[in-house]
C-alpha cells in the first residue's frame, strides 16, 4: 500500500516543496504540494524525475577504487576513507597542505551540511586550494559587488516592480536570477499581466524575451556595450535618482564620461539592435518606480563579465533600486540570522589579489573565490606547490570546466583524484576513488541554501522556510554515505580536529561567523548538523519543523533601519579599473575576429541540470544530447537540415554537434547547452551523450585577469557539414 509523503527537491537550488508516493520503501511519484502559496503547487520535470533518479540502473550503490588496469572495483566505503585517509597522509608530509585541492560544484549546493564538513577538513590539513564553480559561472556577480559596494538594506525584489531587466538570463529555465525561483513562469506572467514592463537584452528569443516590453536581440558579448548605452541616456536625458546618489554615491561625472561614447547610433551598429529600442529600454526602466537589472549566466561567460555586472550595478544605483529607510525587508531570515538592514552603503572592498597566491598567469583570491581555470594549470605545473590531489563534490569537471582537453591531462597527472559522484561520469571513470552518496530523498534537507541569494536578488522574496526529513532508506544492500561524512571520515582517520565554521551564521552584529567542533568520536547525525548550522537563525529550526508543508515566517516589524549619521561609505560609479576596461570596449572594432561566421553562446535545456539528468529517460524523451541550435536561414546557407552533424571550430579546438532549427537565435548564432559530452573517443556517441562547448576554449587566452575565467560564451566558430564517419548508430 502506497503513501504520501512531504518533501523538498533537491535537483536543483529551487527547493520546490513535493509530494513523494512511496510504496515498499521506495518512491514511486513526485508531484508539486499545491498546499502552499509560494510555489503554487510547482516542480518541474527534473523534480518529478526523482524516483527514476534514485532507482536508476547507472547508479552506483557502493564505492569504487579504480585499478591498475583501469577498471574501478567495489570497495566498502569506511575502507576507502581510510585508504583515501592514508594516501593523503603521505602527500601532505612529501610535498606539504597546498598540495591538496578541493572542487566544489553546482550538484553540492542544495546540501547544506557538505560544504562547511569538507572546509573544516581542508582547514584540519592546513590548505587554501579550494575551488568552485563560482568562478567559471557567474564571477563578475560577487567582484562586481566588492567594487561597486553593497547597499545595506538590500535590493529592491520582484513583487511590486514596476520593471525588470533581464540581460542574458531565462529565469523559466535556470530558476536563478532577479525573477523568484520558485514557479518563475507564473510570476513573470503575472507581473507582466498587472503592468510591469519586462526589458530582456538576449541574442534569442528567450521565454522570458517573448513577454518583454523590449526585447534588445544582440550580436553575442555586446552586452557591456549596450549597458554603456543605458546608462548614457538615462545621464544625458537626467533620468537619475538625483537625491539617492548624492546622498549614497560617488562618481558620477567620471561615469558620464566614460559612457559618453556610446551613443544609442554606435551602440545600435555595433551591437545590430535598432537604436530606437536601446532609448526605449534606457527610459522604461529609468521611468519606473520600483524594479532591478540582472544579468544570467551566459554574460558572465562572454569575456567581460566583471564589467557588466558593475554597469548593471551602476544602472542600479542611478536609479536608486536599493530598499530605504522605513520600508518592510522582504526577507528577514529564516534559517539565517535575523536580517538587520539598514538605509546606507558599504565601502567598496577589493575585488581580487588577496589571500592564497596561484602559480600561474599572476592569480591570487577574489570575491569569487581561487580561479578554478587555472587549477588544470596547477595540477600540471610542476615544482613546490603543484596540486597532486583533487577531491571533486558536486562537479563533474571534465564536462563542466572549460579547455577539456587540459582538464584530461591535469586528471590523469594526478597522485590522489577522489570524487563523490552517484554514476561514472566523465570525472569519476578518472578517479582512483569513486564516493557513492546517498541522494536527495535518502537524505534530510533544509530550505537554507537558497535563502543565501537573497543579496543577489535572487532566492527567496518572502521568508519562507521548510525542512524534510529522509523518506526513504537507500537500497537493500547498498553501501551509501552522506557527502559530509567523508570528509568527517578522513578527518577523524587523521586525527585531525574539525572546526566547522558555519557560512550561514553571519548576523547583523557578529564580527565572526559562528563555529563548532565536531566530535570525532561519536558522529553526528545530519540532524544535529544541521542544528549547530542554523543555531541564532531567526526562526528556530525546531518551530520549521512544525511545517511539513513549509511555510512563511512574517516579521512586521522587520524594516530598513536609518542610517549611521556618521556614515561616510559610498557607492562606486567609477572604479578605474572597470572605467580602462569599458575605455577598451569603446575602442574595439565594431565587428571583431570576422573569420569567423558564427559565435557559440551558452544556454540551458530546461529538463537536465548541467551535466546531471542528461541519462534519465523522463528528461531525455526530446532531447539526449544538447543540440546546436541555429536560426533556419542559417541552416539553409550551409545545406543543412536539422539533425544533422557538423564541426563546430575554435581557434582551439574541435567538436561534433547536431543541428537543430531554432527561428528565436538569431542569425549568426550558435546556441548549446554546456556541460554536456565526455571524452574525445566517445565522440561518435554524440547523438546519446552531446557534445562538450568546453573544449573549444583554452583557459590562457582570452580571459579575465581576476577571476582567470575565459570566454566560454560568445565564442567564434566555424561551422560545416561533417565529412567524417560515425559508428552505427550515431
Amino acid at each position: 500500500m502506497s503513501e504520501t509523503r512531504l518533501s523538498l527537491c533537491r535537483f536543483c537550488h529551487a527547493a520546490c516543496p513535493i509530494q513523494v508516493e512511496i510504496e515498499d520503501g521506495r518512491a514511486l511519484r513526485v508531484t508539486g504540494d499545491n498546499s502552499n502559496s509560494v510555489y503554487y503547487g510547482y516542480t518541474c520535470a527534473k523534480g518529478r524525475a526523482l524516483p527514476e533518479q534514485h532507482a536508476h540502473p547507472e547508479r552506483l550503490l557502493h564505492s569504487l577504487k579504480r585499478m591498475p588496469d583501469g577498471s574501478h572495483r567495489p570497495i566498502p566505503s569506511q575502507q576507502a576513507i581510510e585508504e583515501i585517509a592514508q594516501r593523503v597522509g603521505e602527500i601532505v608530509d612529501r610535498h606539504g597542505p597546498r598540495s591538496v585541492a578541493s572542487y566544489t560544484g553546482t550538484f553540492s549546493f542544495p546540501y547544506p551540511a557538505t560544504v562547511p564538513v569538507a572546509m573544516a577538513w581542508m582547514d584540519a590539513i592546513g590548505s587554501p586550494m579550494r575551488f568552485t564553480s563560482s568562478t567559471i559561472d557567474q564571477p563578475g556577480k560577487m567582484i562586481a559587488a566588492a567594487l561597486h559596494g553593497a547597499w545595506l538594506g538590500g535590493p529592491q525584489t520582484f513583487d511590486g516592480a514596476d520593471t525588470w531587466m533581464l540581460v542574458g538570463a531565462n529565469p523559466a529555465v535556470s530558476k536563478s536570477i532577479g525573477v523568484p525561483s520558485y514557479n518563475p513562469s507564473r510570476y513573470i506572467h503575472d507581473a507582466v499581466k498587472r503592468g510591469m514592463k519586462l526589458i530582456v537584452i538576449d541574442p534569442r528569443r528567450s521565454e522570458a524575451a517573448r513577454v518583454a516590453a523590449v526585447h534588445l536581440q544582440p550580436r553575442p558579448g555586446e552586452d557591456p556595450a549596450i549597458l554603456a548605452g543605458l546608462l548614457r541616456v538615462i545621464l544625458a536625458e537626467d533620468r537619475v535618482d538625483t537625491d539617492f546618489v548624492r546622498r549614497n554615491a560617488t562618481g558620477m561625472d567620471a561615469l558620464r564620461a566614460a559612457v559618453e561614447p556610446f551613443t544609442p547610433e554606435r551602440v545600435a551598429l555595433r551591437a545590430d539592435v535598432p537604436a530606437a529600442h536601446l532609448v526605449e529600454a534606457a527610459r522604461i526602466f529609468s521611468g519606473a518606480e520600483r524594479g532591478m537589472a540582472n544579468a544570467g549566466t551566459g554574460p558572465n561567460m562572454s569575456g567581460r563579465g566583471n564589467l557588466t555586472e558593475y554597469l548593471l550595478l551602476c544602472l542600479n544605483t542611478l536609479c536608486g533600486r536599493w530598499l530605504r529607510e522605513g520600508e518592510p525587508i522582504p526577507n528577514p531570515g529564516v534559517l539565517l540570522p535575523p536580517t538587520f538592514s539598514k538605509a546606507q552603503p558599504s565601502e567598496p572592498r577589493p575585488g581580487w589579489g588577496f589571500g592564497e597566491k596561484l602559480r600561474v598567469r599572476g592569480f591570487a583570491d577574489t570575491a569569487a573565490g581561487l580561479p578554478t581555470a587555472a587549477l588544470a594549470d596547477e595540477i600540471l605545473l610542476e615544482g613546490e606547490g603543484r596540486v597532486r590531489a583533487l577531491f571533486s563534490l558536486g562537479g563533474n569537471p571534465l564536462a563542466a570546466w572549460p579547455d577539456q582537453l587540459k582538464t584530461r591531462r591535469a586528471m590523469e597527472s594526478l597522485d590522489l583524484n577522489v570524487t563523490l559522484d552517484i554514476k561514472l561520469s566523465a570525472s569519476a571513470r578518472m578517479a582512483d576513488y569513486v564516493i557513492a552518496p546517498k541522494l536527495s530523498l535518502e537524505v534530510p534537507g533544509l530550505s537554507l541554501p537558497p535563502e543565501t541569494l537573497t543579496p543577489f536578488a535572487m532566492g527567496y522574496s518572502v521568508p519562507w522556510g521548510q525542512y524534510t526529513p529522509a523518506l526513504v532508506d537507500p537500497p537493500e544492500g547498498s553501501d551509501l554515505i552522506e557527502d559530509w561524512e567523508l570528509f568527517y571520515g578522513l578527518g577523524r582517520h587523521m586525527g585531525l580536529p574539525l572546526r566547522v565554521v558555519s557560512a550561514y551564521s553571519w548576523g547583523p552584529d557578529a564580527a565572526e561567523p559562528s563555529t563548532f567542533e565536531l566530535d570525532l568520536e561519536n558522529p553526528p547525525t545530519t540532524d544535529e548538523l544541521f542544528e549547530q548550522l542554523t543555531a541564532g537563525s531567526r526562526v528556530p529550526l525546531a518551530e520549521v519543523k512544525r511545517h511539513p508543508h513549509g511555510a512563511v515566517f512574517p516579521d512586521d516589524s522587520a524594516v530598513v533601519q536609518p542610517p549611521d549619521p556618521d556614515c561616510a561609505a559610498r557607492l562606486e560609479l567609477a572604479d578605474a579599473v572597470m572605467l580602462d576596461e569599458l575605455a577598451e570596449v569603446s575602442g574595439e572594432p565594431d565587428r571583431r575576429e570576422t573569420d569567423y561566421a558564427f559565435r557559440l553562446i551558452s544556454r540551458r535545456l530546461p529538463d537536465v541540470h548541467n551535466s546531471v539528468g542528461r541519462d534519465i529517460p523522463r528528461l531525455t524523451r526530446k532531447w539526449s544530447y544538447n543540440p546546436a541550435f541555429m536560426h533556419p536561414d542559417d541552416l539553409r546557407e550551409l545545406g543543412l537540415a536539422p539533425g544533422d552533424v557538423v564541426e563546430i571550430e575554435s581557434d582551439h579546438a574541435a567538436i561534433l554537434g547536431i543541428v537543430e532549427a531554432a527561428p528565436d537565435v538569431r542569425q549568426g548564432v550558435v546556441s548549446m547547452p554546456h556541460a554536456f559530452g565526455d571524452t574525445p573517443e566517445r565522440d561518435p556517441e554524440l547523438r546519446a551523450i552531446g557534445s562538450n562547448t568546453g573544449r573549444l576554449t583554452p583557459v590562457d587566452r582570452a580571459y579575465d585577469p581576476y577571476s582567470g575565467i575565459p570566454r566560454m560564451s560568445a565564442i567564434p566558430v566555424h561551422v560545416r557539414p561533417y565529412a567524417g564517419e560515425l559508428a552505427a548508430g550515431s
